[in-house]
């Protein structure tokens, strides 16, 4: 018999009809690169590198290997109700390099309005630069000129950095959580 851990997520809300949201402001040496299809392997890459060594890549095995983000990635894209302006690349561009994409987010519509935010991701080596923060602010930009008047997304809670960072930006807890995975052999 399969071993399971749970792991404790949050859903979290943002009301935009009541929620002001600021401009999103990359720092120096980062652009934004708005949705193109052409670009779903540049997300599901940086969606790899992202979540690869991360605790979201074991309770979503899919982010913890490079086919099953483009899978994720692609399933995302094909919806009816995939949002290209709640959807975005970061991208680090240096003098004479070319550019290096470090972080990505993705919204869909959900219904009545509501929107959702999928899968936030920045690599860590640009981490703690307000990338992140950027990224949602941008996706709120995004929902807002579709129109969607509520946003939800999910963190796993033990991810303080981003519960605060949510908070931060006036999202608020309306629901706890508890998702199955199963404990690999190996670390039993």
């Amino acid at each position: 018999m399969t071993e399971q851990q749970f792991f404790k997520r949050y859903r979290m809300e943002i009301r935009l009809d009541e929620t002001p949201v600021a401009s999103a402001v990359l720092p120096e040496g980062y652009i934004w690169r708005e949705w193109n299809e052409s670009d779903i392997e540049r997300h599901a890459l940086t969606k790899y590198r992202s979540f690869r060594d991360e605790l979201d890549a074991e309770v979503f095995s899919c982010l913890g290997e490079y086919y099953g983000c483009l899978r994720l990635m692609s399933d995302i894209a094909s919806q009816e109700t995939f949002l290209g302006p709640a959807t975005w690349l970061v991208c680090r561009v240096g003098q004479g390099e070319l550019p290096q994409d470090c972080g990505t987010i993705q919204g869909i519509g959900v219904a009545d309005q509501s929107g959702s935010i999928q899968n936030i991701g920045v690599v860590p080596e640009h981490r703690a630069l307000g990338l992140g923060r950027a990224l949602v602010m941008k996706s709120l930009e995004g929902f807002l000129s579709a129109r969607v008047k509520r946003v939800v997304l999910e963190v796993t809670a033990s991810n303080v950095t981003a519960v605060e960072l949510y908070r931060s930006l006036g999202f608020r807890i309306t629901r706890t959580m508890y998702r199955v995975a199963p404990i690999e052999e190996s670390a039993l």
